[in-house]
């Protein structure tokens, strides 16, 4: 990452840029979705096991599309605000049509095995990690680092 981008950043959640994308609110809401839905170990770990302050694969789907209207609107519509190009655009939107293709199949309030049982969730899975490397990547951040609660996640949406 170039030092240009660090330098616009005022304040981060484990690298995540707080302030350098126009909404960047809406894309750290996007990311920490992402994050989620792209690894299966925290998967079993917290939402299989019931884990407390990491929500559900409800919960995660709709930060992905609450703001952004990713399940109305393409992605690309966001370059420049949420996303920084066409290919976390891209990467985006393939993750997003896949959870949510699996949403509809089981119901959003289905059980989170329904989801992690689900034929297609493993290739959701990959389509969640891809994004989510990209844009941890393009953020400066570490893709392996283990997602961040819902309250981290909160207090980094109410600072700047």
């Amino acid at each position: 990452m170039n030092s240009s981008r660090r330098g616009r950043r005022s304040s981060t959640m484990g690298g995540m840029p707080v302030n350098d994308m126009p909404w960047w609110r809406w894309r750290c809401n996007v990311r920490s979705a992402l994050h989620m839905l792209s690894d299966m170990t925290f998967q079993q770990d917290c939402w299989a096991a019931g884990l407390q302050g990491y929500g559900d694969v409800t919960d995660a789907v709709y930060r992905l599309v609450e703001d952004t209207w990713l399940d109305n609107w393409p992605a690309e519509k966001y370059v420049g605000t949420v996303f920084r190009d066409a290919q976390e655009a891209a990467l985006v939107d393939t993750a997003v049509l896949r959870v949510l293709r699996i949403m509809h199949q089981v119901g959003a309030d289905a059980p989170v095995a329904s989801y992690l049982e689900h034929q297609g969730w493993p290739d959701a899975v990959r389509a969640a990690r891809d994004a989510h490397v990209r844009l941890a990547a393009n953020d400066g951040d570490d893709p392996d680092e283990p997602p961040r609660s819902l309250d981290v996640l909160a207090m980094v949406l109410r600072s700047v």
